[in-house]
């Protein structure tokens, strides 16, 4: 059971985080337009924006499945697991539950893609062998929340305000080192402030995303703990994901020294500050049965043959 009054102040926090960290990230793009055309640019890049947002190209959810190897599961093949799924999203009021889907990788991960309408969610071997069904219940929750407050979408519209925020930044460059020998002569004057923008929008840019992205993990965090009504489950499942996620050699040759990166530099938020919040919401709020009340543990994985090779390295940036 989960507290309600923590419950609607954090909600109203990230909401609020989230309004003014995408103002931001808008404001800054305005801001470059203005100073590479004025009015008019800041019109421009408004009305870029919009037309991107309707009509500009999406990462498909098919496509990013392809690239990690995935197959759909289905029903019959993994009636457990398709149980939690079903009773989540009957939790959160989808009006379509998110496809499953399997990555065979020992790699422990989980991610949702698509819309409300057309979701999926793709876990992974190594995630469902290592946790147990409280663990794997919150995970799922929390890719589930992600789909509830269409975070795809939102995180869609802040890289794409980014993407355009490092062009005009290009391109503003580009106007500034052909009129360098103006500048030089000074027949030209401009402003070290917009120069000092131009150069580091895209940074500033880069960092408000990132933070956007934390917001919305503590937020799905949250989501989570309402839906199965067990903020421990996930809690467990975060700790359990940062120890075999850790660098293993750094732990073989330096245990206990690890090196964290900058909390800025991060996408999502430290695990320690995640687990803490959502023990905190241990109360008198939520769902009192958890959605894997009545489903035997090892069932699970055990229609899937165990995954014997070593995490791979994609070209796109990421392991699987």
């Amino acid at each position: 059971m989960i507290r309600e009054d923590i419950v609607i102040d954090h909600s109203r926090s990230n909401l609020l985080h989230t309004v003014l960290l995408l103002g931001s990230m808008m404001g800054l793009l305005a801001l470059l337009g203005f100073l590479l055309s004025g009015t008019t640019g800041v019109v421009m890049a408004l009305a870029a924006g919009v037309f991107l947002f309707f009509f500009g190209p999406r990462i498909s959810p098919q496509l990013l499945l392809r690239m990690y190897r995935a197959r759909a599961l289905s029903p019959n093949e993994a009636p457990q697991l398709y149980r939690i799924v079903q009773e989540l999203a009957r939790r959160a009021n989808l009006k379509f539950m998110p496809k499953l889907f399997y990555i065979p990788s020992p790699v422990m991960n989980a991610f949702a893609a698509g819309t409300r309408n057309q979701a999926v969610i793709a876990v992974t071997d190594g995630l469902l062998r290592k946790m147990d069904l409280a663990e794997l219940s919150g995970v799922l929750a929390h890719e589930m929340s992600h789909i509830r407050n269409n975070d795809m979408r939102v995180m869609g519209i802040a890289d794409l305000v980014g993407r355009m925020t490092g062009t005009f930044s290009l391109f503003g460059q580009l106007l500034l080192f052909i009129n360098l020998p103006l500048l030089l002569m000074g027949e030209v004057a401009i402003s070290w402030i917009a120069i000092i923008l131009l150069i580091f929008a895209p940074t500033l840019s880069n960092l408000l995303q990132m933070a956007l992205s934390r917001t919305r993990e503590f937020d799905a965090d949250l989501g989570a703990a309402q839906l199965t009504g067990d903020p421990a489950g996930l809690a467990s499942a975060l700790r359990k994901l940062e120890y075999y996620q850790g660098n293993l050699w750094q732990r073989i040759v330096f245990p206990g020294q690890r090196s964290p990166e900058p909390s800025l530099l991060r996408t999502h938020p430290p695990t320690a500050e995640r687990v803490k919040r959502l023990l905190a919401l241990k109360d008198d709020f939520g769902y009192s049965q958890p959605p894997y009340q009545t489903i035997a543990n090892d069932d699970i994985s055990g229609v899937f043959s165990s995954v014997q090779r070593n995490p791979r390295w994609h070209m796109m940036g990421f392991w699987y």
